[in-house]
């Protein structure tokens, strides 16, 4: 090709669409990716706060807390989304199914978090849940959208798992008052992985909303605001204890207004601006600051095998939020391309490393 026949010269850079992968759809904007990080990371440490916030409300179940943080936080979400949810109510049509999923998830991920942690401790409730998140948000758009994972994922998830893996050991081996039985651990431990499964699947629907054209706000309006409706008859059956002493009440209060939906605000704005394998991987911060928290404000004891934990945690969090540097590499048919930070991932993978 010539010079002066090169005005498609500038597109050198992306991906053919032979080359690009089946199943992932238009591409989405990646206009502030360092943003959208730093979202997910203080999204994640007012989550982290939630089980502690629960223990200063002993008398609520976990059905009730559950209903009360996601059910609230939820129609919240909804409210102040109703004009971008009116104005894009065709695009939200077109996605129902997506909207219907993400509705589903949403509902049933509080119940099966809150009574994981109740069932088999807060420790290991949380890890399983939030640990096997990444997991099944990457399954879910290797399966779904077809997408490769990167060898930079790869490291960042596997010391991640391995991080939460010793902070699961470390709490495993602490004494604990009273006798849990065997069979309420492994329920806790499968009402986790149905936890972490689900809080997959309401944010690649969400990802997936966003990357269609619907913009994030309508989108987690409209996901949050089902999965609210659908929580409501949950919170009237069980939510008598919540309003039984103004303790209880305050913690409601603060669990639906705080980490949930001001935490779920900022992980919605992210969604526009990082992949879900990315931004749930990120969330692996939340259970390090919930062992924090229960170490420095509850007063529990953390063994050395915990600490470990979460300096992986730490070096997840490392490799996958220090962007890296741009770098030159041979593409497909002499071509070239370039390396892009994480959060562009999607729009760039090639399966290679």
């Amino acid at each position: 090709m010539t010079a002066p026949a090169a005005p498609a010269a500038p597109a050198a850079p992306s991906l053919t669409p032979a080359a690009q992968p089946a199943g992932s759809g238009p591409r989405r904007s990646a206009a502030h990716p360092g943003r959208g990080t730093l979202c997910v990371l203080a999204a994640s440490v007012l989550w982290g706060t939630t089980g502690t916030a629960a223990t200063f409300a002993p008398a609520v179940g976990p059905l009730a807390i559950g209903a009360a943080a996601m059910g609230l936080g939820g129609l919240l979400q909804a409210l102040i989304a109703a004009r971008p949810m009116s104005r894009e109510r065709a695009g939200l049509l077109a996605q129902r199914r997506l909207v219907l999923l993400g509705g589903l998830a949403v509902a049933v991920y509080p119940l099966a978090f809150y009574t994981s942690m109740r069932l088999a401790g807060v420790a290991v409730g949380t890890v399983v849940s939030i640990g096997s998140g990444p997991l099944a948000s990457a399954l879910a758009e290797r399966i779904l959208d077809r997408n490769r994972l990167t060898a930079r994922w790869l490291a960042g998830a596997a010391l991640g798992l391995a991080g939460m893996l010793l902070l699961c050991l470390a709490e495993a081996a602490r004494p604990h008052p009273g006798h849990v039985s065997a069979d309420a651990t492994l329920a806790g431990v499968a009402l986790g992985l149905v936890a972490g499964t689900t809080y997959a699947l309401y944010t690649w629907a969400a990802h997936r909303m966003i990357g269609r054209g619907v913009s994030a706000r309508a989108a987690m309006g409209a996901i949050f605001g089902l999965g609210g409706l659908l929580l409501v008859p949950v919170l009237l059956a069980t939510g008598a204890p919540l309003v039984a002493s103004w303790p209880s009440a305050a913690v409601g209060a603060y669990m639906a207004l705080v980490p949930m939906f001001t935490g779920y605000l900022l992980f919605g704005w992210a969604l526009a601006h990082v992949p879900a394998t990315t931004a749930t991987t990120l969330t692996l911060l939340e259970p390090a600051v919930a062992t924090v928290l229960a170490v420095t404000v509850v007063g529990e004891h953390l063994p050395a095998a915990g600490w470990a934990g979460l300096t992986l945690i730490g070096g997840c969090l490392l490799i996958l939020t220090v962007p890296a540097r741009l770098r030159r590499w041979p593409g497909i048919s002499g071509l070239t391309f370039q390396r892009r930070e994480a959060s562009e991932w999607p729009a760039w993978r090639t399966g290679s490393s």
